[in-house]
């Protein structure tokens, strides 16, 4: 068996997928940190404790505010200048979250918590500048590739959490210390990446589509609406969950166990992912991952057991990374270099503002829902039909389109 030589341009692209996982393992791990904490912090700050997770959903409000100008700085001055940016984020967030927490000031929190979103935002660029210079063939397994390093960045949040919640006389000071060094720590990183600027177009050059152009794509069209929903549904019942283990009567180290084997199942299928994508397309894998989210709310309807638990959110996780590679994938060659700032922007913008939405419904949901945990997290899983069903025929009706016009 012969094997093609590999592209010239992957050789770069390997490179910049490497610092991109590195990025993600090193400058990801402070998404988990203040996921873990800021509830908690909230719950101290907060006059009302219907508002503690208040400080979670700032942080994807924040994300989806950002995503638009973001994506156009790296589409104007590259994509190092837009990490820095984001990175920048992140440091002024910890840093005005960390003096809110000294002065006991919730609205001061909640601001650290949006301008965190600047960050979150940009982290999820990281998947979009491994595509940027992978040929067609590697750009699935760069997308991947990239998205692994979040199990790292899983596994050293709550460690570092472990380590800095109690270091100081106010309960997760340290915590936001140590995300200030994070960030200035690994935006060092975004040096070493190869990643050109787009080109200037000259006056005459042909401006590409307009945003409700590229939306009345259907092969781009579909990749937003699958992320949208792999994404939002995901957020809205892994915020639930804990809330709905410990109201079922499990204690919190069950709960952190729970969670913990959710995140695990996010990341681990990133290491074979894109390779499904090489060999069975796109198309399949995301019906893959669809199919995997319902089954996740089948189980968590089937009772209130520790095993539903466990078994729904691991399936929750893998149907998430495989709607959500795939839908990135999908996207990433829908679109002409010269529209990426437009298209990127824009997607990062509705699948945002879709976790926003889950992330307030989420708590809405669980505890509203009834008169207990359980018809909380009935409530909450039934939620997910009518979106699994959008996605679901979307992408039906992509597949059964004319070949013509899926290219």
């Amino acid at each position: 068996m012969t094997y093609a030589a590999p592209l010239p341009d992957d050789a770069r692209a390997r490179r910049n997928v490497t610092v991109l996982v590195m990025a993600q393992a090193l400058l990801g791990a402070q998404m988990p940190m203040i996921f873990v904490v800021g509830g908690l912090a909230g719950t101290g700050l907060a006059s009302n404790p219907c508002f503690a997770t208040l400080p979670i959903s700032m942080i994807v409000i924040g994300s989806m505010l950002s995503a638009t100008p973001v994506s156009a700085i790296m589409q104007r001055y590259g994509r190092r200048v837009g990490f820095f940016v984001g990175t920048f984020g992140g440091a002024l967030g910890g840093a005005v979250g960390a003096y809110g927490l000294y002065v006991a000031s919730f609205p001061l929190f909640l601001l650290g918590s949006l301008l965190t979103g600047m960050y979150m935002s940009a982290q999820g660029f990281y998947r979009f500048a491994a595509a940027d210079t992978a040929s067609d063939a590697f750009r699935p397994k760069a997308i991947s590739y990239v998205l692994a390093g979040g199990l790292v960045s899983a596994i050293i949040g709550p460690q570092l959490v472990k380590v800095t919640a109690e270091a100081m006389v106010v309960p997760f000071l340290g915590t936001y210390i140590a995300v200030i060094v994070l960030n200035v720590v690994g935006s060092v990183l975004f040096l070493f990446l190869n990643i050109p600027k787009p080109p200037v177009p000259d006056e005459d050059a042909p401006r590409g589509r307009s945003r409700l152009e590229l939306l009345k794509t259907p092969r781009i069209a579909v990749a937003v609406i699958c992320g949208m929903v792999s994404y939002a549904l995901m957020n809205l019942v892994m915020t639930s969950t804990p809330l709905a283990v410990v109201g079922c009567g499990f204690d919190a180290g069950r709960a952190a166990d729970v969670v913990t084997a959710h995140v695990l199942a996010m990341y681990i299928p990133s290491f074979f992912t894109g390779h499904l994508i090489a060999r069975f397309g796109v198309e399949k894998i995301l019906g893959a991952g669809i199919a995997i989210l319902a089954a996740a709310g089948v189980v968590a309807l089937q009772g209130v057991d520790l095993e539903n638990f466990f078994i729904a959110l691991v399936l929750l996780g893998v149907g998430w990374n495989f709607g959500f590679i795939g839908a990135t994938s999908m996207l990433a060659g829908a679109h002409e270099p010269h529209e990426r700032g437009r298209m990127q922007g824009l997607n990062d913008l509705l699948v945002f503002g879709g976790v926003t939405v889950a992330s307030l419904a989420s708590g809405g949901l669980m505890n509203c829902s009834g008169g207990n945990a359980q018809s909380g997290w009935m409530a909450v899983n039934l939620a997910m039909v009518p979106f699994l069903v959008l996605a679901g025929g979307a992408l039906i009706w992509l597949v059964m389109r004319p070949r013509d016009d899926m290219a």
